[in-house]
């Protein structure tokens, strides 16, 4: 049998480009002892990976390069010698950019069955997984909204955001998003059932976007969860109440190394703001209750997801440079089978 990878073979500057990628061809190695072998059926695209192909600090290790791109996959066991996972057992881990997952004893314990009777396969790399517990997490750990408050997520169309915004709602906020275009905007009222959506191209200045925020948050801001950094930042402080809360989940808008200047960060202190930063792996004793809450929703249909599905391993490049410009819906997935 043959593997096809994607490596990395040079860091980008500026934007990534498919020629930071190479496909290689590899033969699938025989199993050896404790070894088990997955073949894959989605994987997951996410803007973090982005940060990972930098060489600078990070909160994660760099991916090395000449080596398969490191990623979330979700997929079914075709070949074990190990007693932990038997063949057809449907498993999510960190497969990487590849057809095939060879799993090594001492990675096995990072790998997990799943039930697909009620949850898709797909949703264990959205909703009912790693970007599913980041919002969990950032919402309920840092955020910890109050019934009658007002939580506003930006990128709120995408795989964290469109989870926020709904357990927020759940709680008993209001929920208000920040997303590109009116067709996202109208998903993320219709369906995800925020109460407000402002299409933040539609307000490029931070007067204009302020303003938008101020009608669509007349209590003011309580909670923010923040995805993109930059101009939204600035709006969203400038409407915050006193004694809100920030969880900074990630800073799209400076990911290809963009500076990041800050308007009027006086406003943290004069509203006694808490702004905290989280990588959502640094919440390991809280991903049980969080899956075990978000499966639960998926299964009863309480929870909704969107995902944008590229074919075939070759597509994976040039689907993941479009996420980084948000050309995805949801969850941006590769489908390898």
């Amino acid at each position: 049998m043959i593997n096809k990878q994607w490596h990395l073979v040079s860091r980008p500057t500026g934007e990534p480009t498919s020629s930071n990628f190479k496909l290689v061809e590899a033969p699938v190695p025989e199993l050896q002892d404790g070894q088990v072998l997955v073949r894959q059926h989605f994987m997951s695209l996410d803007p973090y990976m982005r940060g990972r192909m930098n060489d600078g600090k990070s909160y994660a290790q760099p991916q090395p390069l000449n080596a398969v791109m490191q990623g979330g996959t979700v997929g079914e066991v075709v070949a074990s010698r190990s007693t932990s996972f038997q063949v057809g057992d449907k498993v999510v881990g960190m497969g990487g950019w590849q057809q095939y997952a060879l799993v090594e004893p001492a990675a096995l314990p990072m790998w997990r069955k799943v039930d697909t009777t009620h949850v898709p396969l797909s949703a264990y790399l959205g909703a009912v997984g790693m970007p599913g517990v980041t919002a969990w997490v950032g919402l309920n750990k840092i955020i910890e909204p109050k019934s009658g408050e007002t939580v506003v997520v930006s990128a709120a169309s995408g795989a964290v955001g469109s989870v926020v915004g709904q357990l927020a709602k759940a709680a008993g906020c209001r929920a208000v998003g920040l997303a590109g275009g009116p067709d996202k905007c109208r998903a993320v009222v219709e369906e995800f059932g925020f109460d407000a959506c402002i299409d933040y191209r539609q307000h490029p200045d931070l007067k204009s976007l302020s303003a938008a925020l101020k009608e669509a948050c007349p209590q003011g801001i309580d909670g923010y969860f923040e995805n993109v950094g930059g101009l939204i930042l600035d709006a969203v402080l400038l409407r915050a109440n006193a004694f809100s809360r920030v969880a900074m989940c990630g800073m799209i808008a400076g990911y290809n190394g963009e500076p990041i200047p800050l308007a009027a960060p006086q406003l943290i202190l004069v509203n006694r703001m808490k702004v905290q930063g989280f990588i959502v792996s640094e919440y390991l004793p809280h991903w049980p209750q969080a899956l075990a809450e978000l499966g639960g929703l998926v299964a009863t249909g309480k929870l909704k997801y969107r995902e944008t599905i590229a074919q075939g391993i070759e597509a994976a490049p040039e689907a993941f440079i479009g996420l980084l410009k948000g050309k995805n819906f949801g969850k941006q997935l590769v489908k390898l089978i």
